[in-house]
C-alpha cells in the first residue's frame, strides 16, 4: 500500500528533522510505503530507526557544510524523489518564545527563529534541489504554518515566528520558480500540518478543540496524501493538511 502513488516506484526519499514528532511519523510511514526504496532519516540527534529501508544520518541545519555533506550522502544515480523538511522552532527552554506584543521583540531571538525557520530550509533547498530526479514528479516540501500568511493575520503577535514563516513561504516560491526552469516536473511547496501534539505546540494547546489537535501519525498521513495530490499548477504554493491552499 502507498500513500504516494504519484511518486515513482522505488523512490529515494529524505526526511530532515526525523527526530521530531512529525518527522518521526513521516519516517515510519514512508518506511512502510510500498513505493519507497530508501528513507534517509536525517537529524542532529542520534536516530534509532531500525527498518531496513531507513538510513539514519546526521544533519545540523544551522551549518551549511553539514547540509552539504548530508545531501551528498542522499544522492543517487536516479536522483531523489521526495524531500520533506520537518524542522522548525517556536519556543525553546524559556529563552525563545512567541512574542505577545512588539515590546517583547529581541534581535537575538528573532535571528535564531529566522535561522531555523527560513534560512535553514533555503540552504537545504540549495543543496538538495539539484539532486531531484528528472523526467518525473518529484517534490521538495517544507513545513510552514498558517500564521505565516500575511493576508490571514488578524490577531497579531508571534512576530518572529509569523515573519519567519512568511519569509519561508517567499523562499519556497522563489526556489520553485528557479527549479521549474531545469526540472519542470519538480515541485516545491510549503505544508501546514495543523496543530499537532508535539513539543513545538504543547505549551499552546489549551484553546485547541480536541478534534483539531492531531496526532503526529494523523498529520503525517495527511501531509503525504497532500503531496501525492500535487501537480504542476501547485508549484510554489502553501497547502494545509486537508489539501486546501493557503494565501501568502
Amino acid at each position: 500500500m502507498s500513500l504516494i502513488p504519484s511518486i515513482a516506484d522505488n523512490a529515494n526519499v529524505v526526511v530532515i528533522g526525523a527526530s521530531g514528532g512529525i518527522g518521526a511519523a513521516l519516517t515510519e510511514q514512508l518506511a512502510n510505503d510500498s513505493r519507497v526504496a530508501v528513507v534517509h532519516a536525517l537529524a542532529r540527534a542520534d536516530l534509532e530507526h531500525t527498518s531496513p529501508s531507513v538510513k539514519n544520518g546526521h544533519i545540523d541545519i544551522t551549518d551549511e557544510q553539514s547540509i552539504q555533506a548530508a545531501a551528498a550522502g542522499c544522492a543517487a544515480p536516479a536522483g531523489v524523489d521526495l524531500v520533506i523538511v520537518a524542522t522548525g522552532v517556536l519556543h525553546r527552554s524559556g529563552e525563545v518564545r512567541p512574542e505577545k506584543r512588539m515590546l517583547e521583540l529581541d534581535a537575538r531571538v528573532m535571528g535564531e527563529v529566522f535561522a531555523i525557520n527560513a534560512i535553514a530550509p533555503a540552504l537545504i533547498g540549495k543543496h538538495f534541489l539539484p539532486l531531484m530526479g528528472r523526467g518525473r514528479k518529484t517534490v521538495f516540501a517544507a513545513l510552514s504554518a498558517r500564521v505565516g500568511s500575511i493576508s490571514d493575520n488578524r490577531l497579531g503577535g508571534w512576530l518572529s515566528y509569523r515573519a519567519s514563516k512568511a519569509a519561508l513561504n517567499m523562499l519556497l516560491k522563489t526556489l520553485a520558480i528557479e527549479q521549474s526552469r531545469t526540472r519542470p516536473d519538480s515541485l516545491v511547496v510549503g505544508l501546514h500540518p495543523g496543530t499537532v501534539d508535539t513539543d513545538l505546540s504543547r505549551p499552546f494547546q489549551q484553546n485547541v478543540p480536541g478534534d483539531k489537535l492531531f496526532t503526529p501519525a494523523f498529520a503525517a498521513g495527511c501531509l503525504l496524501r497532500v503531496i501525492d495530490g500535487l501537480s504542476g499548477p501547485d508549484n510554489g504554493g502553501i497547502f494545509a493538511w486537508d489539501g486546501k491552499s493557503i494565501d501568502y
